[in-house]
Parts: C-alpha cells; structure tokens; sequence
C-alpha cells in the first residue's frame, strides 16, 4: 500500500481567475478567502491529512503573493513553487513543477475545485496496477455544465463527452489526476498545452483510468459557486 507518502502533489493554482474578479479581486483565487482563510489551505489540509510530505505549487498570477502567504511548509508539508512566466495550460503548469517533485509517480490537482475524496484510497488504488494515468472522477445527478467521462467495466476510458452535449447522472473529471513521469517528460518545460485536451485524447483505450467516487464536489471558479463554499467546507466539516 503505497499512499501518498511517496508520492508528491502538484497544485495548479496559477490561473488569473477572470471570472472571479467581480468578487474576489484584490488576490489570486487560491487565496479567496473562505471562512476566514485562504481556500488553498482546504487543499493543503486535504493532503497532509493523507499523508503526502511534499507539495510543488505551479503559480503565475499574483504568484508572489502566493508564495508570501504560504511560505515553504505548511503542518506536515514541504512547500515549493514553480512560476509560470506565461500561462502554460494545465499540462505545462504540471511538467514545469515535476522538475522539483521526487519520484515516478505525481499526483496534480486543479486549484479551484475540491473534491472531499480519500485521496490516500486513490493512491493506493493506483499502485496496485500497472497504470500510466487516472482521473479522479465525481458523480454527478447532472453531468451538462462539466462534461462527461465513460469508462468500461475496468475502468478504462473509454471517450470524453464535452460540456452541455449530454445530461443526465454521469461521472466528470474532478481535476486529480495521477500520473507516470513517463507521461510528461517527453514535453520540454515552459511548453503550454493543456493536459485534459492534448495528452488524455490520446491515452483513450490504452491507459488512462478513472476511479469514480460519489463525495461531495465544488468549483469555486464562478461568484455563484464561491457564494457556496462556507456552507459547502462547513458541511464537510460536519461530517468528519
């Protein structure tokens, strides 16, 4: 059972955050406040708490503010960052942190979503296979707004269904995702390109899996969805 011991996390949380601005627009959106303190922080606690020891934090707007009010540790957690000069996408933002992360296997989160997941499951699910990448994926009662993904009865994936092309319950990608180094490395760093739309399309059928829970879910990436996140990570609270 490996956990996430081993395995060190990247969080992206390097995008400008437009469509937050009308609310949250003194700060990057890693830093909005929630229940009197930065969001980013509900991330952090979600992977010390499973025991990850190292995390690589992909910055770009606002990046020093980031890095000032976090610092280099944070509880168990050995904190660094890599600074995106120019925006890269969700893949580069990962390949220009693995240079600072140990290992062979990386797990990357999107860090403007939290999904109330066992992470340290997710990990150990993965090892115990031999998988180049998965996706953490989330049911959902309505899949139209996110998109959906469909695997078959191993979990392979099996195609990706675009946003608004499909409703009904369905599982979509929550944004954590673990990975071979083997799959980024080829890429140069400071390269942009997305992960989801340039490197997943082309693992469909042949390595890419999904490990679907039903846990609560929240993108905090619109007013609206912000609006939600005190009742959201209180309820969550609640349940521990």
């Amino acid at each position: 059972m490996a956990g996430l011991e081993s395995i060190p996390a990247i969080i992206l949380a390097g995008g400008r955050g437009t469509r937050l601005r009308s609310v949250v627009a003194d700060r990057p959106k890693p830093l909005a406040e929630v229940l009197g303190r930065p969001y980013i922080t509900f991330l952090l606690d979600q992977l010390a708490d499973s025991g990850c020891r190292q995390v690589v934090i992909s910055t770009g707007y606002k990046a020093r503010m980031v890095e000032e009010a976090l610092g280099d540790e944070y509880r168990s957690l050995r904190l660094s960052y890599a600074r995106e000069s120019e925006p890269l996408g969700t893949g580069g933002g990962i390949r220009l942190a693995m240079d600072q992360a140990a290992g062979d296997t990386i797990l990357a989160l999107n860090g403007d979503s939290y999904c109330a997941a066992d992470l340290a499951a997710y990990a150990d699910w993965f090892s115990q296979a031999s998988r180049e990448a998965s996706m953490l994926l989330v049911g959902m009662d309505d899949t139209s707004r996110y998109g959906r993904v469909d695997m078959d009865e191993t979990g392979l994936v099996t195609s990706f269904v675009e946003k608004g092309a499909g409703n009904g319950h369905g599982y979509i990608n929550a944004g954590i995702y673990l990975l071979k180094r083997s799959v980024m490395e080829g890429i140069p760093a400071g390269t942009a390109f997305s992960l989801e739309r340039e490197v997943f399309p082309g693992l469909i059928g042949r390595g890419l899996f999904g490990y679907p829970v039903d846990v609560p879910f929240l993108d905090i990436g619109t007013p609206e969805s912000y609006a939600m996140t005190e009742a959201f990570f209180t309820g969550i609270q609640g349940q521990d």
